[in-house]
């Protein structure tokens, strides 16, 4: 997909009333935007269960600098199925990884509950965990940012 038809639907979602918009291609790319209540709109472009986001398209002139300040290179770890996030393997146990752990491919990240099946999520990449973006026995959607990872 190029840049042009992925702006003119950046465009299209801004000047429609929906509030949210997923597209999905027969090449594998997905593609979900989202509008706030602050009027600020977000792309995440999706390829095998991470995304890479795009800094808000309608920001004031002069918050401007902060948000280029907090928008480093994160590599970001979604949620490949609706479920229940959880970040241990029982209500006692210790999280599989904490903000700040060192995290290797392949390490088993967190388990999302769908359908009575526990289903392990493990990291795409090497690197250290910045933000846990989901709660733990917090209800996701397909394609929700869990992880961020540097």
């Amino acid at each position: 997909m190029e840049y042009k038809e992925i702006k003119k639907i950046i465009n299209d979602m801004e000047n429609s009333k929906f509030e949210s918009l997923s597209i999905e291609f027969t090449d594998g790319t997905k593609i979900s935007m989202t509008k706030n209540c602050k009027n600020q709109e977000m792309i995440e472009t999706q390829k095998n269960n991470t995304i890479e986001t795009s800094s808000p398209i309608s920001v004031p002139s002069n918050d401007k600098k902060n948000i280029e300040n907090k928008n480093e290179e994160y590599k970001i770890v979604v949620s490949p199925m609706v479920g229940t996030f959880y970040q241990s393997s029982s209500p006692d146990a210790k999280p599989f990884v904490q903000v700040g752990d060192k995290v290797k491919k392949g390490q088993i990240l967190c388990i999302v509950e769908a359908m009575k099946l526990m289903n392990e999520i493990e990291s795409e990449y090497d690197g250290e965990i910045v933000e846990i973006c989901a709660k733990n026995d917090e209800f996701v959607e397909y394609g929700t940012p869990l992880f961020k990872i540097r």
